[in-house]
């Protein structure tokens, strides 16, 4: 059984999809330890973090504790685009109680800036 966190676009707030083994306090420290993981993640030549600026599409807890993750780049030729899932995986597979980590690059659908949160709005000065 997967339990499907997934985050998207300018809401950003990971919503609980299915049943899970885990135990619902478990699950919500897990889902808040790795928001907090993946807010530690930055593009070099932009100043809010990946999870902010939508950039994570979808996040999946499996009951082994396994995270896979959906996510985009804001442009398909960024230059840290062979980088950055390492250092997704390496964020997230630190967070206590993740067996590991795996990260999809995906491009559909397209980033686009309505993804961004208020907070990244706020960094990058774009209202």
């Amino acid at each position: 059984m997967t339990t499907d966190a997934t985050i998207t676009g300018g809401m950003n707030a990971p919503a609980v999809a299915a049943a899970s083994a885990i135990p619902p306090a478990e699950l919500d420290r897990l889902t808040d330890d790795i928001v907090a993981a993946l807010k530690s993640v930055y593009d070099p030549e932009i100043p809010a973090d990946i999870y902010e600026l939508g950039l994570i599409y979808k996040v999946d807890i499996d009951d082994d504790r396994k995270v896979a993750i959906d996510m985009t780049l804001t442009a398909p030729g960024c230059p840290v685009a062979g980088e950055m899932p390492g250092w997704v995986e390496n964020a997230v597979g630190a967070v206590p109680g993740v067996q590991s980590c795996s990260v999809t690059m995906v491009f559909d659908p397209p980033w686009d800036q309505s993804r961004m949160s208020d907070e990244a709005r706020v960094a990058l000065d774009m209202w």
